[in-house]
């Protein structure tokens, strides 16, 4: 894909991977829109691609709301006349055993912006996508393919979206294209502080650190944006999360052992 000239929708573009996935399509001459709820945030971020010669347009969207997503598709339209690219980027997390939960009713909130808020994104876009055989990009998680300790909702929340887009991949084949980014711990993101904690609320008091392990956001840009450019389907970030589904089905045992010894290192 030559992104070059292409109407580029982000979700969650007012900070982290959204921000920066913004400025290097915009610097490559994709006519980026930038959609989160924050409207200050996204009109820095704008005036900062357009400062830079760039092309960006901000759409305040809360993608939980379906008729949120309907007016950043049709203001999308309306200015570009197309789109050619979506990019599910926006999500929650959270770090909690699940017995330790004093109150679940934000695993709501988990499944209403990372699944269905890209479910109501796809409704309203693919139209459009389909007109110019467009891309979706989901900004995914390892936690999409196996069962990860204190992220249950947030893992739950990724196997569903894992599972929607695996149909529409199947339902729309030579119609839209599909990248599944697979990510696993990305530095310079807002993710970790602001994961739900024990309670329903964000986890700001006890942030953890991360290991040497983690990759930095730059790193993560170009290879989600070489992903993009040339067509890949699948990517994993950093690559020896590739190993997941060999491991899950062969050496189970092992794979949850390694995962275990992960999260005790990720502790603050």
């Amino acid at each position: 894909m030559v992104v070059d000239k292409k109407v580029i929708i982000i979700t969650g573009a007012s900070s982290g991977i959204g921000e920066a996935l913004s400025k290097c399509l915009a610097s490559k001459g994709a006519f980026v829109v930038c959609a989160a709820r924050r409207i200050n945030e996204l009109n820095r971020v704008s005036d900062e691609i357009k400062n830079n010669g760039g092309i960006a347009f901000p759409i305040k969207t809360d993608i939980r709301l379906t008729e949120d997503c309907k007016k950043l598709i049709q203001k999308t339209v309306k200015k570009y006349g197309k789109i050619d690219g979506l990019i599910l980027n926006a999500g929650l997390s959270m770090w909690s055993k699940f017995e330790d939960i004093k109150d679940i009713s934000y695993f709501k909130t988990l499944i209403d912006t990372n699944y269905m808020g890209a479910v109501n994104c796809c409704h309203f876009a693919l139209p459009y996508l389909k007109q110019t055989k467009g891309k979706i990009v989901s900004c995914s998680t390892a936690q999409a393919l196996m069962g990860f300790p204190n992220h249950s909702g947030y893992a739950a929340s990724k196997h569903a979206l894992n599972g929607f887009l695996s149909t529409l991949s199947i339902e729309l084949k030579n119609q839209i294209s599909f990248l599944e980014v697979i990510l696993g711990w990305i530095k310079d993101t807002n993710l970790r502080q602001n994961a739900f904690g024990r309670n329903n609320e964000s986890n700001t008091t006890n942030l953890r650190k991360h290991t040497n392990e983690a990759i930095n956001l730059d790193e993560c840009i170009e290879k989600i944006v070489a992903a993009i450019e040339n067509e890949k389907t699948r990517i994993y970030v950093p690559r020896k999360l590739s190993l997941i589904p060999f491991l899950k089905i062969f050496f189970k045992s092992f794979l949850e052992s390694k995962t275990v010894k992960a999260i005790e290192e990720n502790r603050k």
